[in-house]
């Protein structure tokens, strides 16, 4: 088979696209024929050393969607030719393949409204944004959240689910990307270079931070006492917390059969759209990466097409 992985680390040069064993699935793992794969930031982390999970060589990758060729021991509610999409492990690896044997527990049935390539643009983002506002942030209806980074992946799906939430969402982005928001539903979308949210807004229930840094202890003059931050980039300190009367949660996304099983009811709902902007055949997985680094491409998640 064919795959994309690393011998060392380094930029997106550093990818090879090598033919491979195919890998057999051990108990708790199914074989899926992958169809598609996701590309995220987390990749790159992987790539360039920063995260290093396991021992060189690796296969990249940990968004797919396909379809079961084998099911390992011990797995239920998996069985060949169901078509399935999710992440590929704990390591965040093994994606970037034409075969790969994720956890089951981290795979569910494919939203049957979407298509492979849609579907491998999902799981970790929109995940991501589910645990943000209803595992950690326990939203409801009536509550304001602030969203940064709301043209980003994560954002982007964020806006959408609190706004089908029945949340009034308030959003930052950069200012070619404000109509967009704004079409995702946000009521409210400020230029995140050219005004400082802090000065007109408070109040806020909920804010929800995929950008850290300065703009995350800015926020929490926004939030209103006993409201809630919630990070994926970094933890807020306890002091701030204290001095601001304030609450904040920071993890790691947890993909689960159960969450994706949540999401795909709401994609094939029709009120959750996918948001795919670039995709690109398995052998350009570096320029896949020099795009996470920088260069130009269109909004929206870019992905692997892996099926031919």
């Amino acid at each position: 088979m064919k795959a994309a992985r690393v011998l060392r680390f380094g930029p997106p040069s550093v990818i090879t696209v090598d033919h491979l064993p195919r890998p057999g699935p051990v108990a708790g793992q199914l074989q899926v024929r992958v169809q598609a794969a996701g590309v995220g930031n987390w990749d790159a982390l992987i790539r360039e050393g920063k995260v290093q999970l396991e021992a060189l060589p690796i296969i990249l990758g940990s968004e797919l969607s396909g379809i079961v060729e084998a099911v390992g021991a011990e797995v239920s509610g998996f069985k060949p030719g169901d078509e399935v999409y999710g992440a590929t492990n704990p390591q965040f690896s093994g994606a970037y393949a034409e075969y790969a044997t994720p956890m089951a527990g981290m795979m569910a049935q494919k939203p049957k409204t979407l298509t492979f390539i849609e579907a491998a643009s999902a799981p970790i983002v929109a995940v991501t944004a589910w645990q943000m506002l209803f595992d950690h942030a326990h939203v409801t209806a009536g509550h304001t959240v602030l969203i940064h980074g709301a043209a980003g992946n994560v954002g982007a799906y964020a806006v959408r689910l609190a706004r089908q939430a029945g949340l009034h969402v308030v959003a930052t982005a950069g200012s070619a990307d404000l109509e967009y928001v704004r079409r995702l539903g946000a009521e409210r979308v400020m230029d995140y270079r050219g005004q400082r949210f802090e000065d007109s807004l408070t109040g806020v229930d909920v804010v929800l931070d995929t950008v850290g840094g300065d703009t995350q202890l800015r926020s929490l003059r926004v939030l209103k006492r006993g409201g809630i931050l919630v990070s994926i980039v970094s933890p807020v300190p306890e002091t701030a917390q204290r001095e601001y009367g304030v609450r904040a949660a920071y993890f790691y996304v947890n993909v689960t059969t159960a969450r994706l099983n949540q999401i795909a009811a709401v994609f094939d709902s029709g009120t959750l759209v996918a948001d795919v902007g670039t995709v690109l055949p398995l052998e350009e997985a570096s320029t896949a990466h020099e795009m996470l680094a920088g260069a130009p491409h269109p909004r929206g998640k870019i992905v692997l097409r892996i099926a031919t």
